[in-house]
Parts: structure tokens; sequence; C-alpha cells
């Protein structure tokens, strides 16, 4: 039973993230689309710096000193944490060679597919840590996963809104959100039929640490400089408040 909740808490809390790619249905004005488009990377940025400042970065640490002291616990924190980063440009290179077909802002596509790329390496070890907290404890995996649900929805629209405002198809913006979601019951899957044994609290707190990285890097040079092309600051400022208002109001729920 453990192992059948842990699967279906991972799959609801990964594929929450299409919820998020619903927004691509609401139908802003035409006057008001760079608005829009505005306070959503600007409210995508907050969730991904948050998470990454709030959880990721203090909790994958603190596991780390406490398991390989401090001098080298600090050093493994920050060559993952660089790493990311690094991977993240190297990838944005690397799409930026290739002229994206049927965009109508090949920037802005980018940016949702970077994304994409940095969610769902964040999705999947979140799968590994819903499954086997629920393997352990179906209450905890539930609690978890109601929390980790609440931060993908915010996920998807940061993925379905700068793909459907770049090429203008809907299906293509939700099938991303949905690919994303896929990660986490992946690596729920992957943890019952191959990792259980290998899996260690270090390993997960390197592979998070690798993922602050990511999105951190991907806020600063790819979301924020994207955002104030449209020249709508105070919709920026709209963006990072309302990030800030849910990640509070997860922390104190969950």
């Amino acid at each position: 039973m453990e192992i059948i909740g842990g699967l279906i808490i991972s799959t609801i809390a990964g594929l929450s993230t299409v919820l998020g790619g619903l927004v691509v249905f609401l139908k802003p004005k035409k006057e008001h689309i760079n608005k829009f488009i505005t306070f959503c990377l600007s409210f995508s940025l907050a969730i991904m710096i948050l998470i990454s400042i709030n959880d990721l970065i203090p909790n994958s640490t603190s596991v780390l000193l406490e398991n390989y002291g401090i001098f080298k616990g600090i050093i493994i924190s920050v060559i993952t944490f660089v790493i990311g980063g690094l991977l993240i440009n190297k990838i944005n290179k690397k799409i930026n060679k290739h002229t994206i077909k049927n965009t109508k802002d090949n920037n802005l596509y980018r940016v949702g597919i970077l994304s994409m790329v940095a969610l769902m390496l964040h999705n999947f070890p979140e799968g590994i840590a819903v499954f086997m907290s629920s393997y352990q404890d179906i209450s905890l995996g539930i609690s978890l996963g109601i929390a980790i649900m609440l931060h993908n929805i915010p996920e998807g629209i940061a993925i379905a809104v700068p793909i459907y405002y770049s090429t203008g198809k809907k299906r293509g913006a939700i099938a991303k959100t949905f690919i994303s979601g896929l990660a986490e019951p992946l690596g729920a899957i992957l943890a019952f039929l191959f990792l259980s044994r290998f899996i260690t609290d270090s390993l997960i707190s390197i592979v998070l640490l690798f993922v602050a990285g990511l999105m951190i890097t991907l806020s600063i040079n790819e979301l924020f400089p994207k955002a104030k092309e449209y020249n709508e600051d105070k919709y920026i400022v709209f963006g990072l408040i309302a990030g800030f208002i849910i990640m509070v109001l997860n922390h104190l729920i969950f």
C-alpha cells in the first residue's frame, strides 16, 4: 500500500504543473498582454529563487555539513551549486545556436524551454523524496506531496506562458508542462525499481543544490532580463510580491 500510495502522491504532485499551465487559457486584452507576460515571468522567478533560498540551499547544505563536516560540506555545496549555474548557461548557449522556427519571440521561447529543463531536474529528486517519505510514513508523504503540488502550480506558469506567447500554441505549452511534471513520478518509479538501495540524504541534497544553481542562474540571467524588456516595471514588482506571498503561505500551511 505504501508503494502504491507513494507513486500516486508523486504523480498527483508532479502533474499539478499542468494546472499552472492552464493559465494560457486566460485571455487578457491585447493592450494588457505585455503586462501579463511581465507579471508571469517575475512571479515565476520569485518562486524559483525563493524555493532555492528558503528550501533547497539551507536544507541541503545542513545535511552535507552534518554528514561531511563543515569544511568539506561547504566545498561540496559551493561546487555543486556553481556547476548547476554553469550547466544552465551551457544549455542556453546550445539553444541559442539554433533558430527556433514558428516562434514570434525566439528569446521568450528559449526562456520557456530553459524553465522546463530546470524544473524537470527539480521535479525528479522531489519525486524520489515523496516516494521515500510515503514508503516510510504515508501521512508524511501526503503532507510533502501537497506542499510540492502547491509550488508546482506556479512552476507550470513559468513554462507555459513563455512558450504560448512565443508560439501561439496552447497545446504545445500545456504539453511541455506535462512533460516537466512527469519527471516527478519518474523519479518515484526509478526510486522503487532501482535506486532505493543507493539513495542517501547526501545524494538527494547534492542534486537539489545543483538544481538551486540552475534555477537561480536562470532567474537572474534569463527571466528577469526578459521581464524588463517589456518596460512594465510596475508589473515586475506585482509579480515578485505575488510570488513571495504564495511561498510564505506555502510555508505557513505546510
